[in-house]
């Protein structure tokens, strides 16, 4: 911790990662943190920013991004999974070099639709889709995490550029957290919101305009590499029905 607590670094070396995770847990919310990643040859290592419950049956909202040797693009990887089944990864080459500076990485998380963003861009959106069948993350309350760790069997090109430790310790840093939340009470079984009453949280009945759809659009033609909608090998029946909407 520096800078009197507003600075948060966290590392990674051959022993041990790291990580934190909030003390309270909530159902809904839309969160931002400003993370600047591990600067040159970060092959092998992710650094992760994330909502997730616990049990086999968990739900989770995941940012991740993996590493790669110098002067490649990070990816950002993201997914999102629901009563436990997840295999619904969507990831981009940012367009910016994020070791560079902080960027803001935000997750809006309603009973509606999840919006994941890159400083305030959309790039991806997952929207309750239960009237098809599917599960969508609403009845369990989430803790927020960050991490930092080794994954060098399948995060950089597969699992064939594995991490150079001389190169060690690897260091992201985290800062401007901020959470517009519903905490979640263990004692009374409830949030600090009314989920029924949408005119008094907006957050609980945001979505995205017609000008932000566009600009996801935009970003999801010029910089997705992977959609699990369109893997016909993974997929061969087809991908889950939520895909007919989401895109």
């Amino acid at each position: 911790m520096l800078e009197d607590g507003e600075l948060l670094t966290l590392s990674l070396d051959k022993l041990s990662g790291s990580g934190i995770e909030s003390k309270k847990e909530f159902l809904f919310g839309k969160i931002h943190m400003q993370i600047k990643l591990v600067p040159g040859n970060s092959a092998g290592t992710v650094a992760t920013y994330y909502l997730s419950s616990e049990g086999e049956q968990h739900d989770e909202i995941d940012l991740e991004f993996l590493g790669n040797s110098s002067g490649n693009p990070y990816t950002l990887h993201t997914n999102v999974y629901s009563q436990g089944k997840g295999d619904r990864e969507q990831q981009f080459f940012l367009w910016f070099d994020p070791t560079q500076d902080f960027h803001t990485y935000s997750i809006l998380w309603n009973p509606k639709c999840i919006v994941f963003y890159v400083d305030n861009v959309p790039i991806r959106v997952f929207k309750n889709t239960e009237k098809l069948g599917v599960p969508f993350p609403k009845d369990q309350p989430m803790r927020i995490y960050s991490s930092l760790w080794n994954a060098d069997d399948w995060a950089t090109q597969g699992g064939r550029v594995k991490t150079n430790w001389t190169l060690g310790p690897f260091t992201a840093s985290y800062r401007n957290f901020s959470v517009d939340g519903c905490i979640w009470s263990y004692r009374t079984r409830s949030s600090s919101c009314n989920s029924t009453d949408f005119s008094t949280n907006p957050m609980l009945k945001m979505e995205l305009d017609r000008r932000s759809r566009e600009r996801m659009k935009r970003v999801r033609r010029e910089h997705m590499i992977y959609d699990y909608c369109k893997d016909q090998w993974r997929f061969p029946r087809g991908p889950g029905p939520e895909c007919r909407v989401n895109n």
